[in-house]
């Protein structure tokens, strides 16, 4: 089945990949838009998002946004604003929180986070992106849900936002997601996080709606397949421009948000490009490009370089995270 799928892979080029994925999230975005006007005709939406402006800090606050950023222009039918999930909005990747709840929940087994491991323990040291090994992993993942509920794993992600991810969100990046919808914007996260979790983010923080990694379903089920491919680098701007033709965004009048290199191709399609606590790469880029920085790391977090943000390695994390759960269990049986 993986090499009968690697071959379906190859046979498509990178941009026809990406197109595919892009497409695919904006067709789960707006199918997820117009069930969320349904709940809130209905009101069941209410405890979702009850201040329909997202989520505040302890004191009851919004935050405010820093000093020196683009000031969106109120009510504009034609602007909306773009943000990255993992190290943009959240300390820390989605994916290594949902991982790692997954595994407290016995959602997959530890051979299965051994082989996820060593997997993406390789990427690591040889700084590959070969499809052939992308595909298996990716195969990998895909296999821990395969034949699982989606209802079931939708549970978990909310449980998992209220238990973890709700106080990992930077106060810095939430300010700039606040003003945008206080500018009567609409506001996007845009993740290769899967879309069950990528969802539920979006709605806490008050914002329009989610453009992520769709996995395929039939029955309720995960099918062990995805839709298109993986929201990673070009797929996302893929994603965005095919928004933005659905939604009839003029790009040059809207923002992105993003702290890796990785995400060049979107930020490059908006007018006013920010990078959030960038990597190496991306800062060097900023700095040649003239984009607004916005570092909310202490200063010596700041120095480091950033997590990496391809696709999978946020996952890798979580695995990761669990396999020392285990051998700490074994030490100390």
């Amino acid at each position: 089945m993986a090499a009968l799928r690697r071959l379906h892979l190859a046979r498509r080029s990178p941009d026809e990949r990406s197109a595919l994925a892009g497409e695919a999230a904006a067709d789960a975005a707006e199918a997820d838009l117009l069930v969320r006007a349904t709940d809130t005709e209905t009101g069941a939406d209410a405890a979702a998002d009850p201040e329909k402006g997202g989520r505040p800090d302890r004191a009851g606050r919004h935050p405010k946004a820093p000093a020196e950023d683009h000031t969106p222009t109120p009510d504009d039918p034609q602007a909306a604003a773009f943000f990255d999930c993992d190290n943009t909005i959240l300390r820390g990747a989605a994916m290594f929180y949902l991982g790692v709840g997954l595994y407290r929940r016995r959602f997959f087994t530890r051979r299965d986070v051994a082989r996820f491991v060593w997997q993406q323990a390789w990427f690591r040291l040889h700084g590959s992106e070969d499809p052939a090994h992308i595909a298996d992993a990716q195969d990998t993942a895909l296999g821990l849900v395969a034949g699982k509920r989606t209802a079931e794993l939708e549970q978990i992600c909310e449980e998992i936002f209220e238990e973890v991810i709700a106080d990992k969100v930077w106060p810095g990046t939430r300010a700039l997601v606040q003003m945008h919808l206080d500018a009567g914007q609409r506001v996007w996260l845009v993740t290769a996080a899967p879309q069950e979790i990528a969802r539920i983010i979006a709605r806490r923080l008050g914002m329009t709606g989610a453009l992520a990694t769709v996995a395929e379903t039939a029955d309720g089920e995960y099918t062990g397949r995805l839709v298109g491919g993986l929201l990673h680098g070009p797929a996302k701007a893929a994603a965005v421009q095919a928004l933005a033709r659905r939604e009839q965004l003029d790009l040059g009048r809207c923002a992105a948000f993003s702290d890796s290199a990785n995400d060049i191709p979107m930020l490059s399609l908006v007018g006013h490009p920010y990078v959030v606590n960038p990597d190496t790469s991306l800062r060097r880029h900023a700095r040649a490009h003239g984009w607004r920085v916005r570092d909310f790391r202490t200063g010596r977090k700041a120095a480091r370089i950033g997590l990496p943000a391809a696709a999978g390695l946020g996952v890798a994390a979580g695995a990761t995270a669990a396999g020392l759960a285990i051998h700490r269990r074994r030490r100390t049986a």
